[in-house]
């Protein structure tokens, strides 16, 4: 019988100790001696000792860098991308996030400024699994309460050594990632000699700190950071500690024009229904210019919102590892991480919102049968509508914990054991008296016809009779939320790799995860939309009066002489204390003590896995792995959900859910799967070789896709209700993957490769919409009193004169309750759904295995470094393709791939002895960012986005450096829309951020 001979590799040990849990055992060849280059730039040897491990290798200059992520990812098996760390201390950018969108395939989400989560070829972050460690992360982020995206601006740079990319599936990698299994490094004492130190400090100023209304500036312009790490080996090697540190501060503010509550429709040119615009025959229907006729779709404004936000950030990081090695055979590792992100928010807004009512407007030419609005106006006469100038102050605190023990025990020369053991909590929670979010809506009655310009970038709001002396501000609706999110991770790992036949390796394993998510949430809702108190509770003095224009300047459009350019901001604790006051109700004016939902799901997991790795002597070297892993998962899914009990009509389009105690239910799931993998490379030449891989990955549903119990939203409209409800028997997404390379390494530190990926993915949960009569409520909207009120002239769409007749003949009767009048004279008060009236409609969002998909994508890269002349440049792109886009002339739910995107970075360097620059430029294509905005079924793209970040760094000495860094340097502002490009949902004004530092090694 035959066996295969060992083939030797050339493994880069810059990176080999970091990658020893994930890379699997190989011999090396005979090592390079060390080399600086004729520019002064550092270059780390690879080097082995006589038994073939790994000897320690510190990793200097952004140049060695590219080098040992270049060997990283010629070395491993299966295709891997990474970023290794310049130095201990010293990662190449100040975020994680912003360091992954360098490797080709990995986009970015962007969250005040920076990056937060990753796309990977074209798969959404909550279906990319992130290790710390190699151990599974929890998540928590009240921005996503029930996602399972991992939010990278909780981890502080400093501490991190390198960061893994597996692309491919392998069984000996956790499941969790069709994207990408992204596993983040922290520095290990041991894998270095001896006492190493530094410490570092930093000024940031972020110019978008200055360019808000001084009602919401936070802080300094000028913020600092400071960040330190030690690591020292003692007792002959044996014993080693590392400690890493940082806090950072920063305060930054962004402006966003936005059509906040979505575009209503899609509606066909030839209909007329509530939303729609005036038919032909009416006389402003025949002023509308360029109609949308027949079968074409448009939309139309729900509302058009300003928002100045300010924003201060406090991250805290910390980490403590100890390791001890009593021995060449036995490494035991403890260690524990410690992160603490602080936000405090300060917002204030101008907003319009359209009623529906007589308007005109003008449209361009229809494109792909999608008529775009360039002009939308709302006849308001007399000038009696609301001027809305809302407030908001509120603050959130993440906190990230582990607790892990590892063991790794090599008894014989060819069998190595690993035990690993972690506990890990990620909670997020609100961290002000004024919860985790709110708004304080104020407004001046004066608003007359209401334009909404869309013809350029920045859509324009035009108000006619504005008179905020006729008509001074007040307080009128509140909503004071409180969330809370909480994630746990107890997990045990056992591995082994077993060298046979002097040419393979069997790898094996088996892991037990206990994986736990709770979501909570309150809201205290106020709909007095049209007035809680009167003007007169309110000193002129409390509101400021701004100019608005200044704030969206670098915004095609925001020179329009039309624009609607004065607001009033004031202090939210004082007003907010003002309106508590005069409605004496302050407990209204705060968020609840107590959860009005609480979804808590425990995922029980069990894993095994084998695989199987050789190395064949043939003409052309060849190494193979072959393996399955097995999963088996039990899903218990409990959540306490209010129990609606009626809707009561309090505003003159809004509806608010009556609420009574509430209960909890429990549902259960489970699942399990066998997951085949196979992988080999070819070296077609020593410099030369092409991959292949296949295998099959599972991404879990989101957590509020699988949580128990039915919620509805407690504001309605006239025309009904929305709920969501979960289903805990979801199954996993599951994608066969294929993946295809050739990689030529035609220097050290240079390469080229091309690669072609495709995903085959089935069980997504479509999110759809089914309209249900839960709890059998009762709404008066069509009720004998609304009836009445038309048969006694009221318009069916004139819901302040139906409300008036009802409170001015009906008082006292059932559900009928009766307030003061407003200052406009309209009656006020509550009309409450009664036994005869209509069981109100509800549309629920809930969820079902039913959508697949398929997607594949060419992947382009280069990195040359230009001889010895210090100069050198890496490149990248990324294709992505698939069939499942948005069918923009759907007017139903759809399904479509959310994220899905081209990608391109450059990044040039130069490095000598002495200057260390790098520019590194990032591209992404316009892509699908939600299939859902507040008014139903549409889409959300974000269009095409570049950024250039700079940095500048200078060695006064072997110890002391300086560094420049510059973020967004050229200024970019962010913008998404819907259907159309004129459809405007959000667009964006933030600012670059400077951070001047140094460093010092001791």
């Amino acid at each position: 019988m035959h066996y295969p001979v060992a083939k030797q590799k050339i493994i880069s040990l810059a990176v080999a100790a970091a990658c020893a849990a994930y890379l699997a055992p190989a011999g090396a060849q005979q090592a390079d001696a060390p080399a600086t280059s004729s520019a002064g730039a550092p270059v780390a040897a690879d080097v082995a000792d006589a038994a073939g491990q790994p000897q320690v290798v510190v990793v200097k200059g952004l140049r060695q860098s590219m080098a040992s992520s270049l060997n990283l990812k010629r070395n491993a098996d299966g295709f891997v991308d990474g970023i290794v760390a310049e130095d201990i201390g010293k990662f190449p950018d100040t975020n994680l996030a912003e360091s992954l969108q360098r490797i080709s395939g990995v986009s970015i989400d962007r969250e005040i400024g920076e990056g937060s989560k990753v796309t990977v070829r074209g798969v959404g972050p909550d279906f990319n699994m992130v290790l710390l460690n190699g151990r599974q992360m929890p998540t928590s982020n009240l921005g996503d309460r029930n996602g399972r995206a991992f939010d990278f601006a909780n981890i502080a740079s400093e501490g991190i050594s390198q960061i893994q990319v597996y692309k491919s599936a392998r069984a000996d990698t956790p499941t969790g990632g069709i994207g990408a299994t992204l596993n983040v490094m922290t520095a290990r004492p041991l894998e270095r000699n001896g006492k190493q130190a530094s410490i570092g400090v930093k000024g940031v100023h972020d110019t978008s700190a200055g360019n808000l209304p001084a009602d919401v500036k936070r802080g300094d312009k000028l913020t600092p950071e400071v960040s330190g790490i030690y690591s020292t080996t003692m007792a002959d090697g044996t014993f080693g500690v590392a400690i890493s540190g940082s806090y950072q501060e920063r305060n930054l503010g962004f402006n966003q024009a936005s059509v906040s509550n979505g575009w209503r429709g899609p509606f066909r040119g030839d209909e007329n229904n509530w939303g729609t615009i005036p038919q032909p025959g009416t006389p402003s229907g025949d002023s509308i210019v360029n109609r949308p006729a027949g079968a074409t779709l448009y939309q139309v404004p729900q509302n058009l919102n300003y928002a100045m936000s300010g924003v201060q950030r406090q991250r805290t990081n910390g980490q403590l590892t100890l390791q001890y090695a009593p021995s060449k055979a036995l490494t035991t590792t403890l260690d524990y991480t410690y992160s603490e992100n602080k936000i405090q928010t300060r917002r204030q807004d101008l907003s319009a919102w359209f009623n529906f009512g007589d308007s005109t407007s003008a449209w361009a030419n229809p494109s792909g049968g999608i008529a775009a609005p360039l002009v939308y106006t709302e006849f308001i006469n007399p000038a009696v509508s609301d001027i809305a100038m809302g407030g908001a102050d509120f603050a959130t605190r993440t906190q990230n914990k582990s607790l892990g023990l590892n063991a790794v025990w090599k008894p014989t020369p060819g069998l190595r054991l690993e035990l690993d053991a972690h506990k890990s909590s990620a909670e997020s929670a609100p961290d002000s008296p004024f919860g985790s979010s709110n708004v304080l809506g104020t407004a001046s009655f004066s608003r007359g016809t209401t334009t909404a310009d869309f013809s350029k970038d920045f859509p324009v709001l035009s108000i006619q009779g504005a008179d905020f002396a006729r008509a001074p501000q007040q307080v009128t609706g509140s909503v004071f939320q409180n969330g809370y999110m909480k994630g746990d991770i107890e997990q045990t790992q056992v591995k082994g790799s077993q060298k046979l036949f002097e040419a393979s390796t069997l790898n094996f394993g088996l892991a037990l995860t206990k994986a736990e998510n709770r979501s909570a949430f309150s809201n205290q809702q106020r709909d007095t939309w049209g007035g809680a108190t009167k003007p007169a509770d309110y000193p002129a003095s409390v509101f400021h009066q701004e100019t608005l224009r200044q704030y969206f300047d670098k915004l095609d459009g925001s020179d329009n002489p039309n624009l609607f350019n004065t607001f009033y901001t004031f202090d939210f604790n004082q007003v907010r204390e003002l309106a508590a006051r005069a409605s004496g109700q302050p407990d209204l004016y705060l968020p609840k003590k107590t959860f009005d939902t609480d979804q808590r799901t425990r995922e029980k997991s069990k894993s095994l896995y084998v695989q199987f790795n050789t190395d064949w002597d043939t003409a052309l070297p060849i190494h193979t792995g072959v393996g399955v892993r097995y999963e088996k998962t039990d899903v218990v899914s409990t959540a306490l959900v209010p129990t609606a009990t009626g809707i009561s009509w309090g505003s003159q389009n809004e509806l608010s859910v009556l609420f009574g105690p509430a209960s909890f239910t429990t549902l259960t799931g489970k699942y399990d799967y066998f997951l085949p993998t196979f992988d080999a490379d070819v070296d077609l030449r020593p410099d030369m070789k092409v991959r292949f891989a296949y295998g099959q990955t599972i991404g879990r549903p989101r957590y509020d896709q699988i949580a128990g119990g039915q919620v509805l939203d407690q504001l309605a409209r006239t025309n009904g209700g929305t709920g969501s409800q979960g289903n805990p028997g979801l199954l996993p997404v599951k994608s066969k993957n294929i993946d295809l390379s050739w990689e030529w390494y035609y220097g050290k530190q240079n390469f080229v490769s091309v690669g072609y990926f495709r995903k085959d993915l089935e069980n997504y949960a479509g999110q759809s919409k089914v309209t249900a009569q839960p709890f059998n409520l009762h709404t008066p909207i069509g009720g004998a009193f609304w009836n009445e009120a038309i048969a006694r002239g009221c318009p069916t769409a004139d819901t302040t004169c139906i409300r008036n007749y009802i409170f001015r003949n009906k008082a006292g009767q059932p559900g009928v309750v009766r307030k003061a009048d407003d200052a406009l004279g309209n009656a006020t008060g509550d009309i409450i759904g009664q036994p005869a009236d209509p069981v109100a409609n509800f549309e629920i969002t809930t969820f079902s295995n039913q959508k697949s998909a398929k997607l594949d994508g060419l992947e382009f890269n280069v990195q040359h470094m230009f001889g010895n002349s210090g100069f050198g440049v890496s490149a990248n792109y990324t294709y992505v393709d698939s069939g499942l886009k948005f069918d923009n002339t759907g007017l139903k739910e759809q399904f479509a791939l959310v994220g899905l995107s081209d990608s391109a970075n450059l990044v040039g360097i130069f490095e000598n002895a002495k200057w260390s620059v790098r520019a590194a430029y990032n591209w992404r294509d316009k892509f699908l960012s939600g299939t859902f905005d507040g008014s139903g079924p549409n889409p959300n793209y974000t269009e095409a986005y570049a950024q250039l970040d700079l940095s500048i760094g200078y060695n006064v000495d072997d110890r002391l450096s300086l560094q420049f860094e510059a973020i967004n340097v050229t200024d970019e502002t962010m913008r998404s829309h819907g259907r159309t490009k004129n459809q405007a949902l959000y667009v964006t004004q933030s600012g670059p951020r400077y951070m001047l530092g140094a460093r010092y090694k001791f």
